[in-house]
């Protein structure tokens, strides 16, 4: 059975930083692209980053220079490092498998499998 647990989640003041993970099972996890993708409350399903099974990533220009993706093959865990946290990066943080190695087409038919979520929550 295919599991994604994220964890890291919490209350951090503007500026502040968090490391989020994702504890991946039940899959190769070295042989699949991940994302972590974000909601904010009212507002639709957003990309953050990308990390493809050989490393390689991409970022949101939102995120880009503040957050780090990347993944521990040996441990089948996910990070996602955001520093200069701004209030507009609270939301539900979700990490998600791709259907193969590396993402071509980021719509959500090509993700299999989706974490429960870890809420993110930047304010003063």
């Amino acid at each position: 059975e295919v599991q994604l647990v994220e964890s890291g989640g919490g209350l951090v003041q503007p500026g502040g930083s968090l490391r989020l993970s994702c504890a991946a099972s039940g899959f190769t996890f070295s042989s699949y692209a991940m994302t972590w993708f974000r909601q904010a409350p009212g507002k639709g399903l957003e990309w953050v980053s990308i990390i493809n099974s050989g490393g390689s990533t991409t970022y949101a220009d939102s995120v880009k220079g503040r957050f780090t993706i990347s993944r521990d093959n040996a441990k089948n865990t996910l990070y996602l490092q955001m520093n200069s946290l701004k209030p507009e990066d609270t939301a539900l943080y979700y990490c998600a498998k791709y259907r193969g190695p590396l993402v071509l087409v980021r719509t959500r038919d090509r993700y299999d499998y989706w974490g429960q979520g870890t809420q993110v929550t930047v304010s003063s």
